[in-house]
């Protein structure tokens, strides 16, 4: 009878901290941030190690995005259409960032391979990727992208997001255009100061 009982009371300890876990892993999870909240900071390396903050970019829209793996396919289809995209982005006064937890080495050899100009940051440790509600179940980044806004909101957002139509929804989403090209002071004097040389025959006015 005791041994019954034993076995009955170690089996209601390891179902309830069975259930305690489950409900402890269910807390845990952090949920995307709100449209409309302050996007939280953050401060990573980049695939040439140069650390690169989030703060750095007030003023201008940012593109965050979050993929799971260097050099898989999908991925390397996203980093394409963002590559040939840049320009456009610019011209909206809007940067991209890529994050994953992959290393910087691993970024650097990803941008070097399919030639890669923006900056991909490396969170090994999972930390800005658990802030955005985007740490998958099998430890990578989600496929899930956010838009701040050049006040450091976020703007919109999209979760579980097509590799091949990404860049076009966000590009879409960013209001404005490329402001009118102004020249430096040096060249608006030099312009004014040459003028045309004076008809053969005639004279310069006084």
């Amino acid at each position: 009878m005791k041994k019954l009982t034993m076995i009955a009371v170690t089996a209601a300890v390891v179902l309830a901290g069975g259930l305690s876990f489950k409900v402890g892993q269910v807390s845990a999870a952090t949920a995307m941030p709100a449209v409309g909240q302050t996007a939280p900071g953050f401060t990573l390396p980049s695939q040439t190690g140069a650390k690169i903050s989030l703060s750095s970019f007030k003023g201008k829209w940012v593109v965050l995005y979050f993929y799971p793996k260097d050099m898989t396919t999908g991925c390397t289809i996203e980093a394409h259409n963002f590559q040939a995209a840049q320009a456009q982005f610019t011209a909206k006064n809007a940067v991209i960032l890529g994050v994953s937890v992959d290393s910087a080495a691993s970024h650097q050899q990803f941008c070097t391979k399919e030639n890669l100009t923006f900056r991909l940051l490396s969170d090994t440790k999972q930390t800005v990727v658990n802030a955005y509600g985007s740490l998958g179940s099998n430890g990578m980044a989600s496929r899930n992208t956010f838009l701040i806004n050049p006040q450091g909101k976020i703007a919109q957002e999209w979760a579980g997001v097509s590799p091949a139509t990404t860049v076009s929804t966000v590009l879409a989403a960013i209001p404005g255009g490329a402001a009118p090209a102004m020249l430096a002071p040096s060249q608006r004097t030099l312009e004014m100061s040459v003028k045309p040389p004076p008809p053969t025959g005639s004279t310069s006015p006084q």
